[in-house]
């Protein structure tokens, strides 16, 4: 099966439509290059606010409200897309109003017949806890698809060890992760925590970004990291656990992934991380023994 990510430059759009355009645009690159799953950045949405007045797009709380009219149009698009090239398609992130004035980062997952799936952002960021009106979600999913289950951990929420472990428990093999981050320290962050997951329960993790610079924005204002598919580091895998990352000027990564090859390197490896996981929840090292030194 091959994954795409996208390293997805952000733009400037007049309007829904030209937004519309850029998105499908890029998926059609990744799609006609053979991809079966898509993974397109968090916060992806936030593009579209670009056609609102300079007054209400400087203004995150106000965008965020004006952003809500074109919800069914995003949606739509998504779904669209993901019927037109037979895919599953991760359509970024929507911040989403799910009670008056009080908004979720919500993933939507497109799948090729066209229906809508969604996981929630599970843990705040201090820019997301600071604007002082989202939520973060409740619920942790798995999707059951026809190359098998994958989980969506959106950004932060990879840099959490128990998510991904649960996800991995209830059958994801492939783990998708949507992300914008506008430091260095914030990328290598979200770097970090997908290898590490990736290390420790066997799995596939794929991140998309975003990237470049959009100074109208105050939520995409800088972007940094790169699109990479991260896999164990074991037999049959690349020694850096780095399956795809895109270059600087890349739009995409892609990576053909082996499901079948988790399986044999949960058997055959020369460690077994994934199974071991219980070993540090023995009772007797449940927590840490102080000793005088």
């Amino acid at each position: 099966m091959r994954v795409a990510v996208a390293q997805y430059a952000i733009g400037e759009p007049a309007d829904f439509a030209a937004f519309a355009t850029r998105v499908a645009t890029r998926v059609a690159v990744a799609a006609h290059a053979g991809a079966h799953c898509i993974v397109l950045p968090e916060y992806l949405a936030l593009e579209a606010a670009a056609g609102q007045s300079h007054d209400v797009r400087a203004d995150f709380v106000r965008s965020l409200a004006a952003l809500q009219s074109m919800r069914g149009d995003y949606e739509a698009l998504a779904s669209e897309l993901a019927r037109r090239h037979a895919i599953h398609l991760v359509a970024g992130t929507f911040l989403v109003e799910h009670a008056d004035g009080r908004y979720r980062n919500r993933a939507w997952l497109a799948t090729p017949a066209g229906t809508l799936l969604s996981q929630d952002k599970l843990c705040l960021t201090g820019f997301e806890r600071a604007s002082g009106v989202i939520d973060a979600g409740d619920a942790i999913k798995v999707f059951e698809t026809e190359f098998g289950r994958i989980g969506i951990d959106v950004c932060y929420d990879i840099e959490f060890p128990l998510y991904a472990r649960a996800q991995a428990e209830a059958g994801a093999n492939l783990l998708l992760v949507p992300s914008c981050t506008d430091t260095a320290a914030g990328a290598n962050r979200v770097r970090i925590g997908c290898q590490a997951r990736a290390l420790e329960n066997q799995a596939f993790v794929a991140c998309a970004v975003t990237s470049g610079a959009a100074d109208w924005s105050p939520a995409l204002d800088r972007n940094t990291g790169a699109a990479a598919v991260y896999t164990p580091v074991d037999r049959g895998f690349p020694e850096d656990g780095i399956a795809a990352i895109a270059a600087a000027t890349d739009d995409w990564a892609f990576a053909d992934v082996d499901l079948d090859a988790l399986a044999r390197v949960r058997r055959e490896g020369q460690v077994a991380n994934a199974a071991d996981w219980s070993a540090q929840q023995r009772p007797a090292v449940a927590r840490a023994r102080v000793e005088r030194a």
